[in-house]
């Protein structure tokens, strides 16, 4: 599924965040799972993945008994920090309130398409920097098409 587009959402008294009608009239739970996995990224970043998605990515590099020590660290902190998500019937997933403690994140929050995924991040805090964002863009692009090529 692409994600695009931005939502602004708030985070309910019980932590829930209504996915997107938009989102959900595409999901397919044989295709996409039947939840969401969120990933805690830095300060004020939670990433949501489909079910799928997220198992198919945590497959995808070969398993060992004997990781090195940085790839260890890093598998028990992105595991143990994800939580699954489940959709209930009105659409809604529940965040766990450790989590958005965590990341520091408000109710108030916009959800952003970012191609394979959506991220929850503050709302205030995106618009502040959409501008600054636009105009850093073709650099960033640079930058990201010059690390893929090197």
């Amino acid at each position: 599924m692409l994600f695009t587009g931005q939502y602004e959402h708030t985070i309910d008294a019980k932590h829930r965040l209504a996915i997107p009608a938009h989102i959900r009239s595409q999901w397919s739970e044989k295709q996409h799972g039947s939840a969401w996995y969120a990933m805690p990224v830095k300060q004020g970043l939670i990433r949501l993945y489909t079910e799928t998605d997220f198992q198919d990515r945590a497959a995808a590099k070969p398993l060992t008994l004997t990781p090195d020590e940085d790839e260890a660290e890093l598998q028990a902190t992105l595991f143990g920090l994800t939580e699954r998500l489940e959709l209930d019937n009105a659409g809604r997933v529940r965040i766990p309130e450790s989590l958005l403690q965590m990341v520091g994140l408000t109710p108030e929050v916009i959800l952003i398409g970012a191609g394979d995924r959506l991220e929850i991040r503050d709302r205030a805090q995106w618009k502040a920097t959409q501008a600054q964002r636009l105009t850093q863009l073709p650099e960033l692009m640079a930058r990201a098409s010059a690390k893929k090529q090197g």
